[in-house]
C-alpha cells in the first residue's frame, strides 16, 4: 500500500512539474510574439544612421578581452573598427597572451606605449602597459596589456581604463553588424519611464558562414553536426525565451558575448566577479539586486531582437561538454550567491518569478530529469508501468517539443530569415527529432557533471579549453 502511495506521489510530482514547464514555454512563446511584433512595428522605419547626428548620444567603450588570438585578432579588430557610432573607443585587453597576439596588433596598427591616466575602481591583475596608434585612422583603438587573470578580470581592467558612459562587453572573435552599437544604445535614450541599466542582443551562429574583411559576407547553415543542434537551441533561447522575459522586464541574463552596460553602476556593484565562471549571469543578477536594494527606482534590462552579433559555437563533443559544464557551474554559483532573492517579494517580479524559474527549470531541471529516468527504469523493472498512460504522456511530450521547435524556426524565418533554402529547413526539422534522442540527453549529462564538479572539485572555477576552429574567410 505504501509502495503504491509513493508511486502516486511521484507520478503527481512529475506531472505537475511538466505541466508548469510546458505552460511556461507556451506563455513565453505568446509573450515573445507580442514583444517581437511590437518591436518590428515600432522600428520598421527607423533610420539608425540619423542617430549619428544626435548631439547627446551616450559615449561607448567596446571592451574585448583577448587571450592567444594571434590567428584572428587583426580581422576581429577590423570588424570592430567598422562599427558606426559617433563617440566610441575600442579597448582590446590582452590578457597575458602567450603567443604573438600583442606584437601583431602593435605592428599592424602602428601602436606605441602611452601614459594614460585611469582609476583602479575595480581590482584586476597588473596592467603592464597601454598602447594607442600613431595612425589617426585608428585613434579610437586602445590596447591594454596585462597579466593573465581571466575574462572577468580582463573586463574589469577595460572598465577601469574606459571613461565613457556605457561599455559593450564582447568576445573578441565575435562579428558585429555595423549598426550594432546604434541599436543597442537606442533603449538608453528612448526610455523615459525607466532607468536602463543594460541591454542585450540576439547572438547568432557563424559556423560555416563566410567572412570578408571582418564582416559576414554570406550566411550559411552550419555543416558541423554539433553546431546544427545549437542553431535550434539559440532560436529557442533568444527568440522565444529572452524576448518573453524582456517583455516582463524579468530578464536575468545577457550573453557574455554581447552586452551593453551602464559603466558607473557596474563599478558601484563591484564589476565582474573574478571567482565566477558565469560572470555574465552573475553581473546582471547583482545589478538587479542593487537596483532594488539601493537605488529603488524604476529600471529595465532591455533586449534587442535584431541579430546583431555572430559567434562561433563548439564543433566538438569535448569542447561542447566543457562549455555546458561551465554554464551549469556558473548558474549554480549565481543562484547560491543570491539565494536571498528566491521568492522574496522585496525584489518584485525578479524575486517571485524570474529567480524561482531559474532555480526550478534551469538549475534543478537536469537533476529532476535524471531522477525521472531512474524512476522510470525502476517502475519498468518492478512491472508497475501503466503502458497506456506512459505512451500517451510520451507522445504529448514529443509532440509539444517538436511543435515548439518548429514554431521557433518559423518565427525566425518570418522575422529575420537569415538562414535560407530548402536544405536548411529540411535539416532543421530532421535535427529536431535527433535533438530529443541525442542532444538533450547529452545536455543533461553535461549539466549533471557540472553539478558534480561544482560541489566536489577544487578547481570548480576553471574554464577549461574552449578551442575554436575559426571562421571561413572569403578573400
Amino acid at each position: 500500500m505504501n509502495q503504491i502511495s509513493w508511486i502516486d506521489i511521484l507520478n503527481s510530482f512529475f506531472l505537475v512539474y511538466a505541466c508548469i514547464l510546458f505552460g511556461m514555454y507556451l506563455f513565453n512563446a505568446i509573450l515573445s510574439i507580442s514583444e517581437l511584433r511590437g518591436y518590428l512595428n515600432k522600428n520598421k522605419y527607423v533610420n539608425y544612421k540619423s542617430m549619428l547626428s544626435f548631439e547627446k548620444l551616450p559615449t561607448v567603450s567596446v571592451i574585448a578581452p583577448a587571450f592567444n588570438e594571434e590567428k584572428s585578432i587583426i580581422e576581429n579588430i577590423k570588424c570592430l573598427l567598422s562599427l558606426q557610432y559617433k563617440d566610441f573607443e575600442i579597448i582590446i585587453v590582452n590578457d597575458g597572451s602567450k603567443d604573438n597576439t600583442l606584437s601583431k596588433v602593435i605592428n599592424y596598427f602602428e601602436m606605441v606605449k602611452v601614459e594614460r591616466a585611469y582609476q583602479l575602481d575595480l581590482k584586476c591583475a597588473t596592467i603592464r602597459g597601454i598602447y594607442q596608434s600613431k595612425n589617426q585612422a585608428f585613434n579610437h583603438l586602445v590596447v591594454i596589456d596585462k597579466e593573465n587573470g581571466g575574462k572577468a578580470d580582463a573586463l574589469n581592467a577595460g572598465i577601469n581604463v574606459s571613461q565613457n558612459d556605457l561599455f559593450l562587453a564582447i568576445d573578441v572573435d565575435c562579428i558585429l553588424e555595423s549598426d550594432a552599437l546604434l541599436k543597442m544604445v537606442k533603449p538608453f535614450i528612448d526610455d523615459t519611464k525607466n532607468v536602463v541599466i543594460a541591454s542585450g542582443g540576439v547572438v547568432r551562429i557563424a559556423n560555416s558562414c563566410e567572412v570578408k574583411e571582418g564582416k559576414i559576407s554570406k550566411v550559411n547553415y552550419p555543416k558541423n553536426f554539433w553546431a546544427k543542434f545549437q542553431v535550434l537551441e539559440y532560436f529557442r533561447a533568444f527568440t522565444l525565451g529572452r524576448m518573453a522575459w524582456s517583455k516582463l522586464n524579468g530578464l536575468l541574463i545577457i550573453s557574455g558575448a554581447f552586452g551593453l552596460f551602464d559603466r558607473k553602476r557596474v563599478i558601484r556593484v563591484g564589476g565582474y566577479d573574478k571567482n565566477s565562471v558565469g560572470e555574465d549571469l552573475e553581473l546582471v543578477v547583482r545589478l538587479r539586486r542593487y537596483m532594488h536594494e539601493v537605488e529603488k527606482v524604476n529600471y529595465r534590462v532591455a533586449f534587442i531582437p535584431d541579430p546583431l552579433c555572430w559567434t562561433e559555437v563548439p564543433e566538438s563533443y569535448r569542447v561542447l561538454s566543457r562549455q555546458r559544464n561551465r554554464w551549469t557551474r556558473g548558474a549554480i554559483d549565481t543562484i547560491l550567491k543570491h539565494k536571498k532573492m528566491f521568492l522574496n517579494p522585496r525584489y518584485g517580479l525578479i524575486g517571485m518569478v524570474s529567480f524561482p524559474y531559474w532555480v526550478l527549470f534551469e538549475w534543478l531541471a537536469p537533476l529532476i530529469q535524471a531522477i525521472g529516468l531512474i524512476y522510470l527504469i525502476l517502475v519498468i523493472i518492478f512491472g508497475l508501468l501503466n503502458i497506456h498512460v506512459f505512451i500517451t504522456l510520451l507522445l504529448f511530450v514529443l509532440g509539444f517539443s517538436i511543435m515548439y521547435s518548429l514554431f521557433a524556426i518559423f518565427f525566425e524565418a518570418y522575422t529575420y530569415n537569415k538562414y535560407k533554402g530548402v536544405s536548411y529547413l529540411a535539416q532543421s526539422i530532421g535535427f529536431i527529432l535527433l535533438e530529443m534522442f541525442i542532444y538533450q540527453p547529452l545536455n543533461m549529462i553535461f549539466s549533471l557533471t557540472g553539478h558534480f564538479d561544482f560541489y566536489f572539485k577544487k578547481d570548480k572555477n576553471k574554464w577549461g579549453d574552449m578551442k575554436r576552429t575559426g571562421f571561413t574567410k572569403k578573400k
